[in-house]
């Protein structure tokens, strides 16, 4: 399973530099640390920040590469963010340089959102506390609003794109059609047209600009990994190993807890979550927030919100919302248990990225034999056409949640939370204000709402 590094032309480059030193697996460590510290603003910051320090700093690796990466990662399930940390990783360093990159891009996030969540079931129902999320949820709201436009400019092309968003809205808001079955029903649907009538699914084609002086970069556009291309030993292997790490923990509770179906349901539900995260978390949240807070009853749908913004507060990707659900649970089946909300979180974690690290360090080496896929990606692009309704079908269930906490009804309206989902809007979306300034300036507001109000949350 040993991965050789890439090979590049010794020769000094034509138009150019030369290019770099392969960088030394301390360099790449130390840089993968510092990421994990410093990745807020969600997958476009994280991939601005891989970009600015790879590509453009460091020229480890060249622009077509870190995006021809970035193309597949994006059409996998899981996080793209981290998904492309584990790719780069193992491109420079092979196996070993993947796991690191993938584990520390994560890892901060994990200690930083345990101890968050333990501060927020230890201190949450002090009325001050309660006042600080109070202003926090309104803004949480306003954040979603934002991602679905961002999204939505990205995704919907054409009139068909529109209408799969829209059935997509309807399907899971009016029939409560569950999360997975759309996605299903999407890629069938999206294959069926290419074969029937591939001009639905056709796109402009985008900038095919040659980059020019690739030589400069120790990783460009003729570098040759060895041990590229499809291996059936070594994919079969990678799968058994990640069949037998799945597997592990859950034979560990089976002899080792009095609640094991309690762990195996967690653990049945988010490695299902893990594989249909299409979209990036905001897709998956309403499917997690369904399931956990309608049926299975591990937390409120305000605590849902709340973990949301603790999420927004952390380095790391989104996803990590669910590993406060975990913690959650955990915390709630065992009466307040601060130690077993802890093994919840970390049991999460640990089945929402084991699928990544299979679907990089297995794909990888499949993936860099091929180029743009024109057929993947239109069948993806409708996927993430139906990803949209799925978000919009969040903005409501959160926006409902916070606006309308006892009943839906001008009565019922939380006058506080509107004015502030607006103020929310316009000072992220005219003004540009940073979503972690703002995250702190909104707890202040429901501070300062709740004391201008004597003291009555």
């Amino acid at each position: 399973m040993t991965q050789s590094p890439p090979e590049t032309p010794p020769e000094k480059a034509a138009n150019g530099p030369l290019p770099p030193e392969k960088p030394s697996f301390k360099e790449a460590f130390l840089f993968w640390l510092k990421l994990g510290f410093i990745s807020f603003g969600g997958p476009a910051g994280q991939i601005g920040i891989m970009h600015h320090f790879l590509v453009d700093q460091k020229r480890w690796v060249s622009d077509s590469r870190f995006l021809h990466a970035l193309n597949y990662c994006m059409l996998l399930p899981g996080p793209e963010a981290q998904q492309l940390a584990t790719y780069l990783g193992w491109l420079m360093h092979g196996v070993k340089g993947g796991l690191v990159a993938g584990i520390l891009f994560v890892l901060p996030s994990v200690f930083l959102l345990l101890g968050l969540s333990m501060v927020y079931v230890s201190f949450g129902q002090i009325p001050w506390v309660s006042a600080l999320f109070y202003g926090l949820k309104p803004a949480v709201v306003a954040i979603v609003v934002l991602a679905l436009l961002k999204i939505a400019g990205k995704s919907l092309k054409s009139w068909f794109h529109y209408t799969i968003a829209a059935a997509s809205f309807v399907a899971i808001f009016f029939l409560q059609v569950p999360f997975p079955l759309i996605i299903l029903v999407t890629l069938a649907l999206a294959f069926a047209l290419q074969k029937l009538h591939p001009s639905f699914l056709e796109e402009k084609a985008g900038d095919t600009t040659a980059h020019a002086n690739e030589e400069a970069y120790y990783l460009n556009a003729h570098s040759v990994v060895v041990g590229a291309g499809f291996n059936l030993v070594r994919s079969a292997t990678r799968a058994l190993v990640t069949l037998v790490l799945w597997a592990l923990p859950l034979v560990l509770f089976y002899f080792l807890t009095r609640q094991f179906s309690f762990w195996s349901t967690l653990i049945t539900f988010f490695t299902k979550a893990a594989l249909i995260t299409f979209g990036g978390a905001y897709a998956v949240l309403p499917y997690v927030a369904q399931v956990t807070v309608e049926k299975l009853g591990w937390l409120s749908k305000y605590e849902m919100i709340d973990g949301l913004a603790l999420g927004e507060t952390t380095p790391g990707p989104l996803i990590m919302v669910l590993a406060f659900v975990g913690f959650m649970a955990g915390f709630h089946q065992y009466g307040g248990s601060l130690a077993m909300g802890a093994l919840g979180l970390f049991t999460t974690t640990f089945y929402t990225f084991l699928p990544c690290f299979f679907f990089i360090l297995a794909g990888a080496p499949i993936i860099e034999k091929t180029r743009d896929n024109g057929t993947v990606k239109a069948v993806l692009g409708v996927v993430t056409a139906a990803v949209v309704g799925v978000i919009l079908n969040l903005t409501v269930y959160f926006g409902k949640a916070v606006l309308f906490p006892e009943q839906v009804s001008l009565a019922g309206l939380e006058v506080f939370s509107l004015v502030w989902i607006i103020i929310s809007f316009v000072a992220m979306y005219r003004f540009k204000i940073g979503m972690i300034p703002w995250i702190a300036v909104s707890a202040l507001a429901g501070l300062g709402y709740y004391l201008a109000m004597g003291g009555v949350s």
